[in-house]
C-alpha cells in the first residue's frame, strides 16, 4: 500500500502584481509541504494574474512571468515535490495559456491549454491560441533566466502524462472540465492516476454544484484522483470574481474542500490517498476494454517518488488516509452575502480607499446595498477573531488607525461607511425614517439632507435659458416635461453623492482625511435589463454590488438578513411599495415602480432568462410564454407584455454601455461591457417580429373564440 498526499492551493492574485503573486504561490507551496503534500496544484495563470486581459499581448508579461518562475523554482520548498503553476508561454511565436510542471531546479513539462473559455465573461482567444495537437509533444527552448538555473536548454511542451517512479500525473485546465470530451478522459484511460485542474472559475449563484457534479461524475466513471485548484476574489476585472472552493475528489467522493469565499490571500487543502484505491476502482472489465484500446499517450519521465509506504507513515505520524466528506454548498442568500462581502473588501484593500458612501433612499435596493457593506464588516470581524493578521493589518491600513481592534461589526461600519439621505419635496417621511433607522442599526455615519435648492437652481436655469417653466404631468405638463423634472432630481443626487464622497473624510477629520470615499450604486439587474433608471443618476457610481441580483432575490436577502443578523428595522423595507419618489403625490396615490415599468419584477426576471440564458429573440420568447403563461393570460396579453419588454429593452439598451461595474452573480446580466455583447442601436419597433407576434396572437384568439362558440 502506497500513500500519497496531494494539495490544492487557493490564491487571490492580482494582474501584474508579480512579486506579490510569487510570494502567495510560495506561501502556498510551503504550507502544502508542511501538510505533507508531494503534488501541489495552483490556480490558472497565477503568476501574471488571470485578469491581465490585453496585458497578455505584451512581451513584458511573459518576461516578468519567467522571472518569477525562476525565483520560485529555486526555493527549497520545491524539493522532492511536483509543483504546477500557471503562466503565459510563447512557443514558435504563438501565445499559449500554459502550466509548468516542475520540481526544485528542474522543469518536466509545459502543458498548454487545449480548450479556451471564450464566451460570457471570458475572451481567452483574444490573448491565447488553443493547443490543437492532442497527444503531441514538441521542443520548447527555455528562457535563459530559467535555463541557467535548471541546466536545461530545452523542455517538452504539449499534451503528455508525467510518469514518476510510483504514479502518473496529467493536467487539465479550467474550461477543459466543462467541455463534452475532457482531455483527462483519454489520459485517465491511458493510466494517469492524478489529474490536476488549474482553474479561474467565476462565482455565479449555485454554480458550485455544477462544478462539483462535473468533477465527481468524471472521477466516478474514470476513477482517479482529481485535484481542483481555483482562484478566489477579484482579479483585476471588477465584474468577475472567483469563488475558490478548491477540492480534492477521488473515485467520485469529495475528500477535501476549501471555503467558497475567503479574505485570505492563500489557502491550502490536502488529502491523503492510498494509490491502490484508484487501481482497484479501475479493475472494472468494461473500463479496461476501453483503456486497452487506447492509442499511445506521450510520457515524460520524472525521477521522483511521490508516495510513501504504509510503515513509513505509521512510524512518522504523517497524514492518515482521508475519508469522504459532505460537500458544502452555500444557501443562495449566504452566497450573496459572502460573495459581495469579499468583493467589497478586496475592492477597498486594492484601491486603498478609506470607505464607501451610499445614497440611502429608504427603498429596498439601497437598503440591500447597505446590508452588503454590513455583511462585509461581519466577515472581516470573523477573520480578525480567527486571528487572521493579514485582514487586521488591511483594516488598520484602510482606517488609518494603527491600533484599531473592533469588537462589533458596527464599529467597522462606522469607520468605513457614510450613508446619506438626499431628500426632495417629493420624498415621503417614511423613506427618510427607514433610512435613518437602518443607518443607526448598522452603525453607519449618516447624513440627512435635502437637495431641493440644487433642483430649483436647475429649473431656474431652464427658465432663463429657454424662457420656459416645465411642469409635472399631474400639473398639466407633457410627458417630456414630466420625465425631465424626474431626471434632474435623480442626476442631482449623483452629483451630491460624489461631492460629499470627496469631502467626507476631510469634514469629519478622520485619520484618512483628504481621501475620497468610493460611491456605491444600487441598481438591480431587472431594472437595468428594462432600462428603468436614469442615465447618470444615483445608480451611477464607482461600483455596484447589486447590479447582477434580481429584485426577487433582494427581498429574499432582506428577509434572510433580518432573521440571521437580527435587524428588525428591515421589516419596514419589506412592507414598503417600491417607488422612485420623483413626482408629487396626488390624492394619496404613490408612484410605484412596477406600474411605471409596465412589467412586474417577476416578469422581468423571466424575460431576462429567456433572452440571455435560453437565447430567445422576441418571436421565440412569445412562443415560449404561450406555454408558460397560457393558463393565466390570453395570447394578446402575452403578446403585449413581450412587446413592452423588447421595446423598452431596445430603447434603453444604450444605458447598458455605461453601467457601473458590478459583481457578476446572475447568468442573465445585461452588462454590455464584458458579459452581454449586443447592439445598443435597435429599431425599437421591431417591425417584423412585433407584426408576427400580433398576427399570431390575433389568429390564436380567433380560433379560441370559435371553440368557445361551439362549446356553448
Amino acid at each position: 500500500m502506497s500513500l500519497i498526499t496531494v494539495a490544492a492551493v487557493t490564491l487571490h492574485t492580482l494582474p501584474l502584481d508579480f512579486e506579490a503573486n510569487r510570494d502567495a504561490i510560495l506561501e502556498g507551496i510551503r504550507e502544502a509541504r508542511r501538510q505533507g503534500a508531494t503534488v501541489i496544484a495552483t490556480p490558472e495563470l497565477c503568476i501574471p494574474g488571470y485578469g491581465a486581459l490585453d496585458h497578455h499581448l505584451e512581451a513584458d508579461t511573459f518576461v516578468h512571468s519567467w522571472e518569477m518562475l525562476s525565483q520560485i523554482i529555486v526555493d527549497e520548498a520545491c524539493k522532492d515535490v511536483l509543483v504546477d503553476v500557471g503562466l503565459g508561454v510563447r512557443h514558435r511565436n504563438v501565445r499559449y495559456n500554459s502550466r509548468v510542471l516542475f520540481t526544485y531546479k528542474h522543469i518536466y513539462l509545459i502543458r498548454p491549454k487545449q480548450c479556451l473559455a471564450n464566451d460570457g465573461l471570458y475572451r481567452e482567444a483574444r490573448h491565447f491560441s488553443p493547443w490543437q495537437k492532442p497527444r503531441v509533444v514538441e521542443t520548447y527552448y527555455l528562457e535563459d533566466i530559467v535555463a541557467d538555473i535548471t541546466g536545461q536548454r530545452t523542455v517538452p511542451i504539449g499534451d503528455a502524462i508525467i510518469s514518476t517512479r510510483d504514479t502518473s500525473v496529467y493536467m487539465e485546465t479550467c474550461e477543459e472540465l466543462f467541455v463534452p470530451a475532457n482531455p483527462s478522459i483519454g489520459a485517465g484511460l491511458n493510466g494517469a492516476e492524478i489529474i490536476l485542474n488549474s482553474s479561474a472559475s467565476h462565482a455565479e449563484l449555485q454554480k458550485l454544484r455544477t462544478r462539483l457534479d462535473l468533477i465527481a461524475n468524471s472521477t466516478r466513471k474514470l476513477g482517479g484522483i482529481y485535484v481542483y485548484s481555483n482562484a478566489v476574489g477579484v482579479d483585476g476585472e471588477a465584474r468577475q470574481m472567483f469563488d475558490g472552493s478548491s477540492m480534492i475528489v477521488v473515485n467520485g467522493d469529495v475528500l477535501s474542500q476549501d471555503d467558497q469565499f475567503t479574505l485570505s490571500t492563500t489557502s491550502v487543502i490536502t488529502a491523503t490517498i492510498d494509490l491502490e484505491q484508484v487501481r482497484s476502482y479501475r479493475s472494472c472489465i468494461s473500463r479496461n476494454i476501453q483503456a486497452g484500446s487506447q492509442s499511445e499517450f506521450p510520457r515524460v519521465e520524472a525521477a521522483l517518488r511521490l508516495s510513501r509506504p504504509t510503515e513509513e507513515t505509521f512510524l512518522s505520524g504523517a497524514p492518515k488516509i482521508s475519508r469522504p466528506i459532505d460537500i458544502r454548498v452555500l444557501d443562495p442568500m449566504e452566497e450573496i452575502h459572502k460573495s459581495t462581502a469579499v468583493w467589497l473588501w478586496q475592492y477597498l484593500v486594492t484601491t486603498r480607499s478609506p470607505g464607501f458612501l451610499l445614497p440611502l433612499s429608504g427603498g429596498a435596493d439601497s437598503c440591500t446595498t447597505a446590508l452588503m457593506v454590513y455583511g462585509m464588516a461581519r466577515l472581516v470581524l470573523r477573520f480578525i477573531n480567527d486571528h487572521n493578521a493579514q485582514v487586521l493589518a488591511e483594516l488598520r491600513q484602510i482606517t488609518g488607525e494603527k491600533d484599531f481592534l473592533p469588537q462589533t461589526p458596527q464599529e467597522i461600519v462606522n469607520k468605513l461607511f457614510h450613508t446619506i439621505y438626499l431628500g426632495t419635496v417629493n420624498s415621503g417621511p417614511d423613506t427618510r425614517r427607514r433610512a435613518l433607522n437602518l443607518a443607526r442599526e448598522l452603525g453607519a455615519y449618516h447624513s440627512d439632507t435635502n437637495i431641493d435648492s440644487q433642483i430649483n437652481g436647475c429649473q431656474e436655469f431652464i427658465s432663463q435659458t429657454l424662457g420656459f417653466q416645465p411642469r409635472f404631468g399631474i400639473h398639466g405638463g407633457t410627458n417630456s416635461e414630466n420625465l425631465a423634472l424626474q431626471n434632474i432630481q435623480a442626476r442631482s443626487r449623483m452629483l451630491s453623492a460624489y461631492f460629499v464622497a470627496q469631502l467626507s473624510t476631510t469634514a469629519r477629520k478622520t485619520p484618512r482625511a483628504g481621501a475620497s470615499l468610493l460611491v456605491l450604486g444600487s441598481a438591480n439587474v431587472d431594472e437595468i435589463l428594462r432600462g428603468y433608471l436614469t442615465k447618470y443618476d444615483a445608480s451611477s457610481a464607482d461600483i455596484n454590488p447589486l447590479g447582477s441580483i434580481s429584485k426577487t432575490d433582494i427581498f429574499r436577502f432582506m428577509r434572510w438578513a433580518m432573521v440571521t443578523w437580527n435587524l428588525p428595522s428591515l421589516d419596514g423595507f419589506l412592507n414598503a411599495v417600491p417607488s422612485a419618489e420623483l413626482i408629487p403625490l396626488q390624492e394619496g396615490r404613490v408612484q410605484t415602480d412596477e406600474e411605471e415599468m409596465g412589467l412586474t419584477y417577476e416578469q422581468l426576471s423571466k424575460f431576462g432568462k429567456l433572452r440571455k440564458i435560453d437565447k430567445l429573440g422576441p418571436w421565440s420568447t412569445y412562443l415560449r410564454l404561450l406555454s408558460d403563461w397560457g393558463d393565466t393570460k390570453t395570447p394578446s396579453e402575452i403578446a403585449d407584455l413581450t412587446k413592452v419588454f423588447y421595446r423598452f429593452y431596445a430603447l434603453n439598451r444604450h444605458k447598458s454601455t455605461v453601467l457601473t461595474p458590478s459583481i457578476h452573480l446572475s447568468a442573465y446580466s445585461p452588462d454590455d461591457n464584458r458579459f452581454d455583447l449586443r447592439p445598443f442601436l435597435y429599431k425599437v419597433t421591431w417591425p417584423l417580429q412585433f407584426r408576427k407576434i400580433s398576427n399570431h396572437a390575433d389568429a390564436l384568439e380567433a380560433k379560441l373564440g370559435k371553440k368557445t362558440i361551439k362549446a356553448d
